[in-house]
């Protein structure tokens, strides 16, 4: 049995507990999907996420716009994984992709979000390139303006639900200025004309990647999301939100890997008594246990101060995002290794969990990268 202590917290109101217990049941019921097609599994949690109503967290509710609940998604995308890699990589995605509009997006923009919320039409957030992928601002992709159009070109690389996403929001440099300055973001339907699937990517942990090719792309005026220049900020600001998620995820997969290390432990015998007898093993689970909580905390911290009004979490968020998935590697590898052989058997939980965790690590930021942003952040707060 998971450990749900943890929604005893301040951090959470009791529509929170109420939605984290209602999800819990659901994902009982429906989870996990067969993965052997991902994009079809992909579609299909889509379309019955958004038929159940666990989507409607991803993007503001076009007819009264407010700000996002970062401590829903959270909870979201823990208990999603916990049960789920791929689920947790649907509910996401659907959020990242829709966040310039929910947080930029005009009224017209906006329409898009009741599909993606009902489950209607899959988005994607296509921001890295072959020659960047943490540093944003040394983009290469061209947006060129023609009349009252601007011309797409170039390409965009490791971009989640590539391939079967519905619409993309592109970011694209339009030249107001130099480096960060001078980018801007676009909402691109994926069949304009122009747009094409350069490549299908295969990773450890199978999901929709693709690179994408951007060849000569038109659209129109309303199709910038915000004004010109600003696309280094929206991106900047969606990944302030959904930053603290990534932590969530790789919380959920934590979780998952002690709970299934305590029914190893407890189940297996090794000279004759239960493997939990042993001291170096109760070692292990008290180090996962310990790391679980405190990435938990740093999560739900995050999560918390972005919902109850602060601008910015980018330490926090940061903080949050590297504790999460590095420490989480640590507990998955643990709980490999209390498994024996059968930890590294194709199909087994921890197996997956293993190949699910890495990913994680590098996206949205890699560890190095929050490192970084880190140390910038507080040292900007001593005043250097």
């Amino acid at each position: 049995m998971p450990d749900r202590s943890f929604l005893a917290w301040p951090f959470f109101d009791d529509h929170h507990r109420a939605h984290a217990e209602r999800l819990e049941a659901w994902c009982n019921k429906n989870l996990p999907v067969d993965h052997h097609d991902v994009d079809a599994a992909c579609r299909r949690l889509v379309a019955d996420l958004g038929r159940d109503g666990w989507l409607l967290p991803t993007a503001v509710d076009p007819a009264s716009p407010g700000p996002l609940g970062v401590r829903t998604l959270c909870l979201t995308r823990e208990t999603l994984a916990r049960h789920d890699g791929l689920a947790d990589f649907a509910f996401a995605m659907q959020g990242l992709g829709t966040g310039a509009i929910s947080l930029f997006g005009s009224p017209e923009q906006r329409r898009w979000l009741d599909k993606t919320r009902r489950g209607e039409a899959i988005s994607a957030f296509a921001l890295s390139e072959p020659r960047s992928g943490s540093d944003v601002a040394n983009m290469d992709m061209q947006a060129v303006r023609d009349g009252s159009d601007h011309v797409l070109t170039g390409e965009k690389t490791w971009i989640s639900n590539g391939g079967i996403a519905d619409l993309y929001t592109v970011f694209a440099r339009t030249g107001e200025a130099p480096g960060a300055r001078g980018i801007s973001c676009f909402l691109v339907p994926a069949d304009t004309p122009g747009l094409t699937v350069a490549e299908r990517l295969e990773t450890i942990a199978p999901h929709p990647l693709a690179r994408l090719a951007f060849d000569g792309v038109r659209v129109p005026a309303a199709a910038m999301i915000g004004r010109p220049g600003d696309g280094f900020r929206i991106a900047m600001s969606v990944l302030d939100v959904f930053r603290s998620t990534v932590g969530a995820a790789a919380l959920g997969f934590a979780r998952r890997a002690l709970d299934e290390s305590l029914i190893r432990a407890n189940q297996r015998e090794l000279f004759g008594k239960p493997l939990f007898d042993l001291q170096m093993v109760q070692g292990h689970v008290a180090d996962m246990a310990l790391d679980v909580d405190a990435s938990a905390l740093l999560v739900y911290r995050a999560a918390w101060t972005k919902d109850s009004g602060a601008a910015r979490v980018t330490r926090e968020a940061a903080m949050a995002k590297l504790h999460a998935t590095d420490r989480a590697q640590a507990v998955i590898d643990a709980a490999v290794q209390l498994h024996g052989g059968d930890g590294v058997r194709k199909g087994h939980i921890v197996e997956s969990l293993y190949r699910e965790i890495r990913a994680l690590r590098i996206y949205e930021g890699a560890s190095d990268v929050q490192k970084v942003v880190i140390a910038r952040q507080v040292m900007g707060g001593q005043g250097v």
